[in-house]
C-alpha cells in the first residue's frame, strides 16, 4: 500500500485581514470540517489536534484539517498559513507547504491514526480561504463568504452574504440587506467570495452588466502544485 504526500500551493496574492481586528495572539481553538458523518468528523479532529503543535513548531498555523474517506483510499487535507503575527507580507509558499508534509508525514508514519491507503495533501488558503472558527469569522468582517449549512434554515442550505459580525457562538451575515444569524456549529463549510475584479482575475462590468473594458480579457487565477514526497510503503490496515 502507497501514500503519496501532495503539496498544494494556491496564489494569495490581494488577499488581507481585517485590520479592524487584533492581529495578535493565539486564534483560537482549532475548528474542523469534514463530512457531516460524526465518525468522519472525529477521526478529522483526531488528527488536526495531533498535528497542530508540529506545524506551530516549524513557524506555522495550522487553520483547519478535512478527512475525506473514500473506498480503497481516503483525504487528509491539511491548510496552512503563516502566523497573524507574522511579518507584513509573509505568505505560505511552496517550500513550506514541503515542509509541513514532510514533518507530518513522518508524524503521521509513528503515531498511525488512519488505517489504509490515504492521500495527504498540505495547502495554502488561497484567495478563497476556507473559514473553521469564529475567530476566523471575526478577522474577515466585512467580506463575503459562500456558507453550506448542516440542518436547514429558514429553508435554506447554502447561503452567500458579507460577514457583518460575530456574535458569540453565531455569524451573523448580511443577505439580500438584512442580518441573518448563524449558529457557527450549524456551519458546515464556509468559504470567502473573493472580489475578482478588484484582484483582476474578472472584466469590470458597466451598468448594463457588459463588459466596460473590450478587449481585454479576464486572467485565471493560478495554483501552484508540487510533489512533497514519494510514495512509501505505508502499513497495512489495522
Amino acid at each position: 500500500m502507497r501514500r503519496v504526500g501532495l503539496c498544494r500551493h494556491a496564489r494569495d496574492a490581494g488577499q488581507r485581514r481585517n485590520p479592524a481586528v487584533s492581529d495578535k495572539g493565539p486564534i483560537g481553538p482549532l475548528v474542523v470540517f469534514a463530512e457531516s458523518k460524526p465518525n468522519v468528523s472525529d477521526k478529522a479532529v483526531q488528527i488536526a489536534t495531533l498535528l497542530a503543535p508540529t506545524v506551530r513548531s516549524l513557524g506555522l498555523e495550522l487553520l483547519g484539517a478535512e478527512y475525506l474517506p473514500a473506498p480503497g483510499s481516503a483525504v487528509l487535507r491539511l491548510y496552512i498559513d503563516v502566523p497573524a503575527d507574522a511579518e507584513e507580507g509573509r505568505l505560505v509558499g511552496i517550500e513550506d507547504c514541503e515542509k509541513v508534509s514532510r514533518e507530518v508525514s513522518a508524524q503521521l508514519d509513528v503515531e498511525d491514526p488512519i488505517s489504509g491507503n490515504y492521500t495527504l495533501e498540505v495547502s495554502s488558503p488561497g484567495v478563497d480561504r476556507p473559514l473553521f472558527s469564529p475567530e476566523q469569522f471575526a478577522r474577515f468582517v466585512g467580506e463575503q463568504a459562500k456558507v453550506g449549512l448542516k440542518l436547514p434554515q429558514d429553508g435554506r442550505r447554502r447561503l452567500q452574504g458579507k460577514i457583518a459580525s460575530v456574535d458569540g457562538a453565531a455569524i451573523v451575515f448580511e443577505v439580500d440587506g438584512a442580518p441573518y444569524p448563524v449558529a457557527f456549529d450549524n456551519i458546515d463549510k464556509a468559504r470567502l467570495m473573493p472580489d475578482w475584479v478588484a484582484l483582476g482575475y474578472g472584466p469590470a462590468k458597466d451598468k448594463s452588466g457588459r463588459d466596460a473594458r473590450p478587449g481585454k480579457q479576464a486572467k485565471t487565477p493560478s495554483t501552484k502544485r508540487a510533489d512533497a514526497s514519494a510514495g512509501k510503503p505505508a502499513r497495512p490496515p489495522k
